[in-house]
């Protein structure tokens, strides 16, 4: 079973659709024990990393979610959920990421007509090519929709990249610990080989 967080942050819908047309069995929870006892797990989200961070404070999940990163079960962060698994955010000064993984979520630079937030399709590099990628060549496009980028420490769980007036590090994968910057829940047929590769994992 594939248990997706729910903290009322968006994308869950989008996120549950597509993975059932993949055959998945997937439950909406917030509730600690079916999260825990899923076989996969996703922390998905869209919205402000401050109020994103209470809301899973309130629902007590912050514990759970460092618990199944400690079980080593499949997780998978998907936008703004890539940005909570990391310390902290320059959109929310002062909050505390989960910090399962190390790194710090910039603000995109403006200048030279791109628009913030970045919306759209943008192509990937591989610096190294991690599972979620499998079967896909580089150089494949995602939809990304984001204001803020994952500024990793170490270079090393950096899977994938994009370039939009910053190099974004687009995907990490550290362990079972796997996300992505961009939505591939609507990146067509990339995407679903994405989480196909994520329900293989």
């Amino acid at each position: 079973m594939v248990a997706i967080i729910d903290y009322d942050a968006g994308n869950i819908r989008s996120v549950e659709k597509a993975l059932l047309s993949l055959g998945a069995d997937v439950k909406i929870t917030s509730d600690p024990g079916e999260i825990l006892s899923a076989d996969h797990v996703i922390l998905p989200g869209v919205g402000s990393f401050g109020s994103a961070m209470e809301q899973l404070k309130e629902r007590g999940l912050v514990e759970v979610i460092k618990e199944v990163a400690r079980l080593q079960k499949p997780l998978l962060g998907i936008c703004l959920g890539l940005q909570l698994l990391f310390e902290d955010s320059e959109e929310s000064v002062g909050v505390d990421g989960l910090g399962i993984l190390k790194g710090h979520i910039r603000r995109l630079p403006e200048g030279d007509g791109r628009k913030i937030p970045h919306i759209g399709w943008n192509d990937l590099s591989y610096p190294n090519k991690g599972d979620l990628f499998r079967d896909i060549p580089e150089g494949k496009y995602v939809y990304f929709v984001h204001s803020y980028y994952l500024e990793a420490t170490d270079p090393s769980i950096v899977t994938a990249t994009c370039n939009y007036g910053a190099l974004v590090h687009a995907s990490v994968q550290k362990d079972r610990v796997y996300a992505c910057q961009f939505h591939p829940e609507k990146s067509s047929d990339v995407g679903l080989t994405i989480l196909k590769n994520f329900l293989e994992s």
